[in-house]
């Protein structure tokens, strides 16, 4: 994913790649959220792992633009091209929006998760007999 080259990349160059990789965390929470609804922990693990890596270099990305002499004084040649910043602008959007899901899913499931193990510690059972004359059947009671 990271562009390389002989020398130092131009500003154009760092703000396209910051593009890509805003677009590829956002499949990954995609990716994550679909792992989660199908209950596939090892695309779920794969899918956190790379989001994490994309992340870090999203970090340093950044702060390599942020290095770069402010936007008055770059050479016209260096610049980034305005609809190359509507589209990080909107990618960036998406991501955000996304990134909202994927919060309150993880909240949803993690409550989910925390009702049920609840439920289970909690749940007692104990073999019961039916009264009456009848074949003594056992039956199965839980008391939460």
């Amino acid at each position: 994913m990271r562009m390389t080259g002989g020398g130092p990349q131009p500003r154009s160059q760092k703000a396209g790649e910051h593009l890509q990789l805003l677009r590829s965390l956002a499949a990954e929470l995609e990716r994550a959220m679909q792992a989660i609804s199908s209950n596939n922990l090892l695309e779920l693990e794969e899918s956190v792992a790379s989001q994490q890596d994309l992340s870090a270099r999203l970090s340093q990305l950044a702060g390599e633009l942020s290095s770069f002499p402010s936007a008055g004084s770059v050479p016209v040649t260096d610049s980034i091209p305005s609809g190359l910043m509507r589209e990080i602008r909107a990618s960036a959007a998406e991501l955000e929006h996304l990134n909202l899901r994927y919060s309150y899913l993880l909240q949803h499931s993690s409550r989910s998760v925390a009702l049920m193990a609840s439920f289970f510690n909690s749940v007692k059972g104990q073999l019961k007999e039916v009264p009456g004359d009848r074949l003594k059947l056992q039956t199965w009671s839980c008391q939460a």
